[in-house]
C-alpha cells in the first residue's frame, strides 16, 4: 500500500508524458511515445490497456469524452457517450416490476457503449494532425495482457473487501457470467492473481485487424448484439448501428491567469467549470486555509444546484450554457454565499468508477480523457461470444416521466465524467481529471485552485481531500473529509455548520483516483502526477521521454 501522507515529488520529463491509475496503462501510452506516437495516439492506447487490467472501473462496454488541445489553443470536444436502447422503454421496466431501473443484470445494461467509438473519433483528429501508427500497435499491449494474463490490481481486490457479504457483491456475483470473468478459481481475485480475458483478447485482435468502426457496424457488433438479446438487454443491433461518437463544442470560463475548459452535457462539466468561478469572486488568497476549503465546498453546492436544473441529454439542453458562465451570473452564485456558514446540502450521489487519463506530447498536444462504466463493474453483464463486460450507465434516468432525465428510447443519461484542461496566460498547459461520480467536480476544484496556489502537480493531487455528499451506496450526505486533514480546518468547518465525517484510509478510493500533467512552454518540460491512493501512486501512475 502507498503512503499517501507522503506526496511524493513531481516527476519532470523533457518532451513528453502520460498518466494513469494503472501503471501497465501508462507503460502502453509510454511505449506509443517512444515509437513516435502523439499524445492522442498514448491515450487510445492507455484506453485499451485500462479497459482489460482495470475491470472493475472501466471497459470497452463503457462510455468516454475527449478534450484535446492543440499546440496554439484550438480545443477538440469529443462526446462517446452512448444513447438508451430502442426497447429501454418506460413500458418494459413497469412490466418488469421495478420501481427504478435496476443496478445489475441485463434491464441495467439499457445504454449502447460508446467508448471504441470515441476512440475512433480521436483517432481520426489524430490522424488530421498527423498521426501515423497503426491500429494494431496502439491495442497491442490490451490483446497481450488479455492473451497472456495480467496481475490483478490492488484496488479491485480492495472493493471486493469493502463490499463482502453485502448486497451490492451479491447482486454482481448473481449476473450471469460475473464470476467465470472475474472471480479467480472461483475465489474473489487477489492483488497480484494472474487474470486472463482470452474473449476480450479475440475481440481486441479483431479490431486490430478489421478496424474500430467493426465494434459497432461490424462482425464484433454482430456477437455483441446476439448476445444482449439472449440475455435479455434492450440495446438491439439496429442501436449500435446507428450510434456514432460526436464532436461536442467545449465550454470555457475565464479563471484569473488562466481558462478552465471542459465538455457540454450529457456531462457535468458546467459544474466543474461553474464551481472554479464562483470560488474565482469570492476573493480567497492562499491555499490551505479554512476560507479556501470553506468557500469551494458552498461554490459545490451552488453549482451541483444549477446543475441538476439543467445537465440532460445534448439535444434536450434548453439553458444557453454560456450565460451561465458570464461574470454577471457567477459573481451572483457568489454572492450568495455566507464565509462563515454553512449552507443546506439536499443534493444526490452516486457510486463512481471511472479512470481519468492525460497525455502531452513533444509537439505540445494535450489530452484529457475519461472513461467509465459507471459503478463498479458497471451491469455485470459479461458478453460470452465477446469477453466484453457492459456499462449500466443507465441508471442515471429516471422512470418519472416528468424528471429532468427521463428514461426514453434514443435519449443519452446524465454523466458524471468531465474531462478538464486549464490554460495559463504564461503559455502552461494541464490537462487534469479525476474519477469519483458528483466527487469528479470537487476534486478538480481542490486539485487546479492549491496548483495554482503554488503547489506542485503532486502536492496538489496528493493533499488531503473532502467530498461533499454520498459515495459508494451510503445514504449520508455529509462532507467527509481524509483523516490527514489538518485539524485547525476540520474544527472549523464543524464551527461553520458543515456536518463533518471523518474517514480512515482503508476508505481512501472515496476521494477518487486523479492526476495532472502540466507542460511549460519555453522548454516543453512536462510535470507529471498521479495520485497516491490508485495502484500506480505518483512514481508508478506517471511515465514520460
Amino acid at each position: 500500500m502507498h503512503d499517501i501522507d507522503h506526496f511524493g515529488e513531481t516527476q519532470t520529463f523533457s518532451t513528453a508524458a502520460v498518466a494513469a491509475p494503472s501503471e501497465l496503462a501508462a507503460q502502453s501510452g509510454r511505449r506509443v511515445l517512444i515509437e513516435g506516437g502523439n499524445a492522442i495516439e498514448a491515450t487510445i492506447a492507455m484506453a485499451a490497456t485500462i479497459g482489460v487490467v482495470f475491470p472493475h472501473m472501466n471497459a470497452l462496454g463503457g462510455d468516454g469524452f475527449w478534450l484535446i488541445r492543440a499546440p496554439k489553443g484550438a480545443l477538440h470536444g469529443i462526446d462517446a457517450a452512448g444513447f438508451a436502447g430502442a426497447k429501454a422503454t418506460q413500458r418494459l421496466y413497469r412490466e418488469a416490476e421495478c420501481e427504478t431501473i435496476p443496478a445489475r443484470g441485463p434491464l441495467a445494461a439499457l445504454t449502447v457503449a460508446g467508448a471504441v467509438a470515441g476512440w475512433e473519433a480521436a483517432r481520426q483528429v489524430s490522424l488530421s494532425i498527423g498521426g501515423r501508427l497503426p491500429l494494431r500497435l496502439l491495442l497491442e499491449d490490451a490483446i497481450r495482457h488479455a492473451r497472456e494474463g495480467y496481475a490483478v490490481a490492488a484496488s479491485e481486490e480492495r472493493y471486493w473487501e469493502r463490499e463482502k457479504g453485502g448486497a451490492t457483491l451479491a447482486a454482481l456475483t448473481a449476473v450471469p457470467g460475473f464470476m467465470e470473468a472475474f472471480a479467480i478459481d472461483g475465489e474473489p481475485p487477489r492483488a497480484g492473481d494472474i487474470r486472463k480475458a482470452p474473449r476480450l483478447a479475440d475481440t481486441l485482435d479483431h479490431l486490430a485487424n478489421a478496424g474500430l468502426a467493426d465494434f459497432h457496424r461490424g462482425d464484433v457488433a454482430r456477437e455483441i448484439a446476439v448476445d444482449l438479446e439472449r440475455l435479455g438487454s434492450p440495446v438491439t443491433r439496429d442501436d449500435l448501428k446507428r450510434f456514432e461518437a460526436r464532436r461536442a463544442q467545449p465550454l470555457s470560463v475565464r479563471i484569473g491567469d488562466f481558462s478552465a475548459h471542459n465538455l457540454p452535457p450529457p456531462t457535468q462539466g458546467i459544474a466543474s467549470l461553474m464551481i472554479l468561478g464562483i470560488f474565482e469572486r469570492l476573493g480567497v488568497a492562499g491555499a490551505e486555509s479554512l476560507a479556501m476549503h470553506h468557500g469551494l465546498i458552498e461554490a459545490v453546492k451552488r453549482a451541483f444546484a444549477i446543475r441538476d436544473r439543467v445537465v440532460t441529454d445534448p439535444d434536450r439542453v434548453n439553458v444557453d450554457l454560456d450565460t451561465l458562465l458570464t461574470p454577471e451570473a457567477l459573481s451572483r452564485e457568489a454572492s450568495a454565499i455566507a464565509r462563515d456558514r454553512a449552507a443546506p446540502f439536499p443534493l444526490k450521489s452516486d457510486h463512481g468508477d471511472t479512470v481519468w487519463m492525460g497525455a502531452i506530447d513533444t509537439q505540445g498536444f494535450a489530452v484529457s480523457y475519461i472513461q467509465s462504466i459507471y459503478w463498479d463493474y458497471g451491469s455485470g453483464l459479461v458478453l460470452p461470444g465477446t469477453g466484453v463486460h457492459w456499462q449500466n450507465r443507465g441508471m442515471a434516468f429516471s422512470l418519472d416521466p416528468l424528471s429532468r432525465n427521463p428514461l426514453e428510447p434514443g435519449r443519452k443519461p446524465f454523466h458524471t465524467l468531465n474531462p478538464a484542461i486549464a490554460a495559463f496566460d504564461d503559455g502552461r498547459v494541464a490537462p487534469y481529471g479525476c474519477m469519483g461520480g458528483d466527487g469528479q467536480p470537487q476534486t478538480q476544484a481542490q486539485i487546479i485552485t492549491r496548483y495554482r496556489a503554488g503547489m506542485s502537480p503532486a502536492a496538489a493531487v496528493g493533499a488531503p481531500r473532502w467530498l461533499l455528499g454520498r459515495t459508494w451506496g451510503e445514504t449520508s450526505t455529509t462532507l467527509k473529509l481524509e483523516d490527514r486533514f489538518d485539524p485547525d480546518i476540520e474544527r472549523g468547518l464543524r464551527r461553520f455548520g458543515h456536518e463533518v465525517e471523518e474517514l480512515d484510509r482503508a476508505r481512501r478510493d472515496t476521494f477518487g483516483h486523479a492526476g495532472m500533467l502540466v507542460r511549460f512552454p519555453r522548454d516543453g518540460r512536462i510535470e507529471a502526477a498521479h495520485d497516491p491512493r490508485a495502484d500506480g501512486g505518483v512514481s508508478l501512475g506517471a511515465f514520460g521521454i
